[in-house]
């Protein structure tokens, strides 16, 4: 008997807009920042990083093929925050503002993200 898959939404540590640098992989040390997420599958997509060529056939007569370049997604875990005021990656925490508002910072700098 076959059972459904129940997609459920996985919680991620990075979130779109953040700055981040890839801590493992062929692109290991470059920085960038996250264009989208897949929290389903617990992928982003990182501004400059994995970037793969598709070859693109003709449309048309008379018209010439292309190729093309774009970013693919990499794995969540292969990214960490990263503080461009310090040059520094680290994990994030949660705290509260003066006002009450929760806010999620950098462990080691202490420099709020949100």
């Amino acid at each position: 008997m076959l059972q459904n898959k129940q997609t459920e939404r996985v919680r991620m540590h990075v979130k779109k807009g953040d700055t981040v640098q890839v801590i493992s992989g062929s692109d290991k040390g470059k920085v960038g920042e996250i264009i989208k997420t897949f929290p389903k599958n617990s992928q982003v997509i990182v501004k400059g990083v994995n970037i793969k060529t598709k070859h693109v056939k003709p449309q048309q007569d008379g018209e010439s093929g292309q190729i093309t370049t774009f970013e693919s997604p990499i794995h969540s875990s292969n990214v960490m925050h990263f503080s461009t005021k310090e040059q520094k990656t680290s994990r994030i925490c949660y705290d509260f503002t003066k006002d009450g508002k929760k806010v999620r910072k950098l462990k080691k700098t202490g420099e709020i993200i949100d």
